[in-house]
C-alpha cells in the first residue's frame, strides 16, 4: 500500500475497479513503492478532491523508449501513484476520483 499521503487515492482507484498494471520499486533505490493503474489520472481534479498535501507533487515522464507516465509522487515517502501519460491514454478511461475519499477508506459505497 502507498504511503499515508497517497493511500486514499490508491484505495479509490482500487474501489473503482481500475486495473493495477504494476506495483513495486519502479525506477531506482530512491523509489519505495510505486503503483501504476491502467487509466489517465485527472491530476487537477484528484489534487482537489483528495486534498493532497504539498509533499505530493505532480509527476510526468514522457519517455520515448522507456515508457511514459503521469501521476503523483510523495517527496517525503518516495511513493508514487501513476497512470498513463495523457498523450498515450486515448483508449483508457480518465479517473477523476469518482469514489469519494471518505468512502474509499471507511468502507462506504461508491
Amino acid at each position: 500500500m502507498a504511503c499515508e499521503h497517497l493511500a486514499a487515492l490508491e484505495a479509490a482507484l482500487l474501489r473503482a475497479g481500475v486495473p493495477e498494471s504494476f506495483r513495486g520499486q519502479a525506477w531506482s533505490q530512491n523509489c519505495r513503492e510505486w503503483v501504476y493503474f491502467a487509466c489517465v489520472l485527472d491530476r487537477a481534479a484528484l489534487r482537489v478532491r483528495f486534498r493532497l498535501p504539498p509533499c505530493v507533487e505532480d509527476h510526468e515522464h514522457r519517455g520515448t523508449h522507456d515508457g511514459s507516465e503521469a501521476g503523483f509522487v510523495c517527496t517525503l515517502c518516495h511513493d508514487g501513484v501513476m497512470g498513463l501519460h495523457p498523450s498515450d491514454g486515448g483508449r483508457f478511461p480518465v479517473f477523476g476520483g469518482e469514489v469519494e475519499p471518505d468512502a474509499a477508506t471507511d468502507g462506504g459505497g461508491m
